[in-house]
């Protein structure tokens, strides 16, 4: 009764071939999902996000896969910076007393 349900995770590669099959070769959502043994829903989100990427490079704009693992890195590029300051605060504070 206390048995913990685990997520599927689906690699790339699948998830690319369900939206092929439904975008290139006609399937239904629901067939889809039925044929790969998975719940139709699933397939409908990654064709929305799909298609929500391809317009965004068609305006020549970023995927928000891309956005998102820029403000990642620009995040942490940014704490090691403030960490650097802060350092240099502390060494520029204690050369000013050692030559006092």
């Amino acid at each position: 009764m206390n048995e913990k349900s685990t997520r599927q995770k689906f690699t790339k590669e699948f998830k690319e071939d369900a939206i092929k099959l439904v975008l290139e070769h006609g399937y239904s959502g629901s067939e889809a999902g039925r044929r790969l043994g998975i719940h139709p829903s699933n397939i409908s989100r990654w064709i929305r996000e799909f298609r929500r990427d391809q317009e965004d490079i068609a305006e020549g704009g970023a995927t928000r896969r891309e956005l998102e693992d820029e403000v990642r890195r620009l995040r942490k590029e940014n704490k090691r910076l403030e960490m650097e300051r802060e350092i240099l605060k502390k060494a520029a504070a204690f050369f000013a007393k050692e030559s006092s």
